[in-house]
């Protein structure tokens, strides 16, 4: 007999998932019994916030959903704050987790790992949240958690499954395969928007996190109208040292200034939200007046203004906007000169520490070249999202936007060096963050990956402190000492070394990535 624990395991190797990240327990035993005979490989965080940020790192990095297996109860709700992250994010993660017993739901009866309503709780953070209770419907629940990830705006969906209904049988169902895709964008649209752009002779493009993937289609259409690109935190590698490229926050007043001075603003893939937008909290973004945008959900291009919305993926409404264009449409002349200006005054705007601790991650980037380097919110990380030119589309990205989980870069950066192999990886964290999660260079070790932890040491909270002194606020609870993080590593049979600064960064990062496998480089900073 198949149980439909077995059978959930078959069904998600028809969906193409290779990699699962989890901790098994008792409410999830029955999932294992057939995972262990299966082809995926199954990665144990120390911690389940862990294994819902790697399943992050994993799809952010690889393009594919990420998966985590967690228990009822605790095991859930210490994923939560990770689904939060990817819900904010666009992230398509799909968390599968027990659930106590059919007869047992709601009642109260103090079972292990109860709460009064695990489905309704995780509908809150969750796209959906669906609960197994027979064969029948497993097949149609993941169905509909793919065409989400394929076809719309991606999130964080929830499935559980009652330990009374694991064990029942599931022979001779079969996968419900999704063939969702994207909504074409739609004529019409296309048409009102390509007569928008042939009457511009000030465009700009913002690209956002959902660009990534658009690189080539956006390069053309940025380098057909003579349109600069601004590039959000999560668009950072597009149109990488292009003329035409202004990798700087649209929260910097020069940004701003570009924005102003154009007659028409195409935004690709870009929520608008405030911590890209207005970072420093001081109201001054003002939404384009003449705006196209494009995005994947209705639901985002219906809660702002628009002159004409494109409800399609990216690269697909690019193409469709180029080829109503035609060829032969006039260029702006001024399109490399207004980009180098903005990047030249975005530049200006940064303060010398922030400059020196941009040019700490410029050294990671040059070090190794078509690194992934994978953020924590620390300072350098927050300094780089000012303006940082990264050299590779969808390897730049971090929790210090949007929702802001500190602690997400360890795990994370495991999960992506699962996803892409080949690639090097670099977590660039705090002290304080590191200390959140912490335990997970263990699994680093435990599933081989040679992630290099970069550990930015000031002893403390020092972006928060600095927020506390720029209000009047005396600094309280942001100073927590740090460990030696080097013999931690050890602890762990992981090599480590300290600098002094970061002078000595590019040669420790070589010396790292030559070994092939997890270290951790210590940062000290005053």
């Amino acid at each position: 007999m198949t149980t439909i624990g077995e059978a959930l395991i078959t069904l998600l190797e028809a969906h193409g998932v290779d990699t699962v990240f989890g901790i098994p327990g008792v409410h999830t035993v029955e999932l294992y019994r057939g995972l262990a005979r299966s082809k995926i490989r199954h990665v144990t965080p120390r911690h389940e916030q862990g294994a819902g940020f790697m399943a992050d790192g994993y799809a952010r990095a690889g393009g594919r959903p990420g998966v985590a297996f967690v228990i009822t109860g605790p095991g859930l709700t210490n994923t939560i704050t990770a689904m939060g992250q990817a819900r904010a994010d666009s992230v398509p993660m799909l968390v599968i987790s027990g659930v106590n017993a059919t007869d047992t739901l709601g009642k109260g009866l103090g079972f292990l790992h109860e709460l009064p309503d695990q489905r309704g709780m995780m509908e809150k953070v969750a796209l959906f949240s669906e609960r197994v209770t027979e064969a029948a419907q497993l097949p149609g629940a993941l169905a509909r958690a793919f065409a989400v990830f394929s076809s719309s705006r991606p999130g964080p969906v929830h499935i559980e499954i009652p330990t009374d209904i694991m064990v029942k049988p599931a022979d001779d169902i079969a996968a419900a395969l999704s063939n969702a895709t994207p909504p074409a964008p739609a004529p019409a649209a296309i048409a009102e928007a390509a007569k928008l752009i042939k009457a511009a002779r000030r465009p700009l493009i913002l690209a956002g996190g959902g660009a990534r993937k658009a690189d080539a289609a956006l390069r053309r259409l940025a380098e057909t109208l003579g349109a600069p690109v601004v590039e959000t935190a999560n668009a950072r590698g597009l149109l990488h040292g292009h003329p035409l490229c202004v990798p700087a926050s649209p929260s910097l007043k020069a940004v701003r200034a570009l924005m102003a001075n154009a007659d028409l603003v195409i935004a690709a893939g870009t929520e608008f939200g405030p911590t890209d937008y207005d970072g420093y909290g001081d109201g001054g973004f003002v939404l384009p007046k003449n705006l196209i945008r494009i995005d994947i959900g209705a639901d985002q291009i219906a809660r702002r203004p628009v002159t004409v919305g494109i409800q399609a993926d990216c690269a697909e409404a690019i193409e469709a906007l180029l080829a109503a264009i035609g060829p032969g449409h006039p260029q702006a002349k001024d399109g490399e000169a207004r980009a180098a200006a903005a990047r030249k005054a975005a530049l200006a705007e940064l303060k010398p520490e922030y400059l020196a601790q941009v040019h700490a991650v410029e050294t990671i980037r040059d070090a190794l070249p078509g690194t992934i380097i994978v953020g924590d919110s620390t300072q350098p990380i927050y300094a780089a999202n000012l303006y940082y030119d990264h050299d590779r589309p969808g390897g730049w990205f971090n929790a210090a936007t949007g929702f802001g989980a500190l602690g997400y870069g360890p795990p994370a950066a495991i999960g992506a060096a699962l996803a892409v192999p080949q690639a090097p990886v670099v977590c660039l964290t705090g002290d304080g963050g590191f200390q959140f999660t912490l335990p997970e260079i263990g699994a680093a070790l435990d599933a081989e990956t040679p992630v290099i932890f970069v550990v930015w040491n000031n002893r403390g909270y020092r972006e928060i402190e600095t927020s506390m002194l720029d209000v009047g606020v005396e600094p309280v609870g942001v100073s927590p000492a740090p460990p030696d993080f080097c013999k931690l590593a050890e602890a762990y049979g992981i090599e480590a070394e300290r600098l002094a600064g970061a002078g000595g960064l590019a040669v420790a990062l070589k010396r790292a990535r030559a070994a092939g496998k997890p270290r951790v480089i210590e940062i000290t900073v005053d």
